[in-house]
């Protein structure tokens, strides 16, 4: 079968006009992502394997969706969570060691906070 999807492109957020300013602080300033992008309405941020889309144009309110989480690969998750944590953001899981019982196991160093516009984000540092 031919592999119609080659990786991912990007992930798109929505947010009020006024906390676009915030949200560039949060993942250019803070996490030192690349602005490879930008318009009236939003912009576009490089994570190193896809990008972040972050607009304030459209119909309805940001919500919630399916979506649980956006899982940032880390460097190092405890520097990523400090870093966040500084700035003020909520780290509602610090950092810990996991193994997903997966075949083969994945093992990874994991820390989750808040972000900017109310989203999830997870630092997900794999482990050899």
């Amino acid at each position: 079968m031919e592999r119609l999807i080659v990786g991912a492109h990007h992930f798109s957020m929505k947010c009020a006009p006024e906390q676009l300013e915030r949200a560039v602080e949060f993942y250019h300033g803070l996490l030192g992502l690349p602005i490879v992008r930008r318009w009236a309405d939003g912009l576009m941020l490089d994570t190193g394997s896809a990008l972040i889309e972050i607009f304030t144009n459209g119909e309805g309110s940001p919500g919630k969706g399916a979506i649980r989480h956006i899982a940032l690969a880390a460097a190092d998750t405890d520097r990523c969570a400090a870093i966040v944590r500084d700035a003020g953001y909520p780290v509602f899981v610090e950092p810990k060691d996991i193994v997903i019982p997966a075949d083969p196991p994945l093992a990874a160093r994991i820390a989750f906070c808040t972000g900017p516009l109310g989203e999830e984000i997870e630092f997900f540092q794999e482990k050899p």
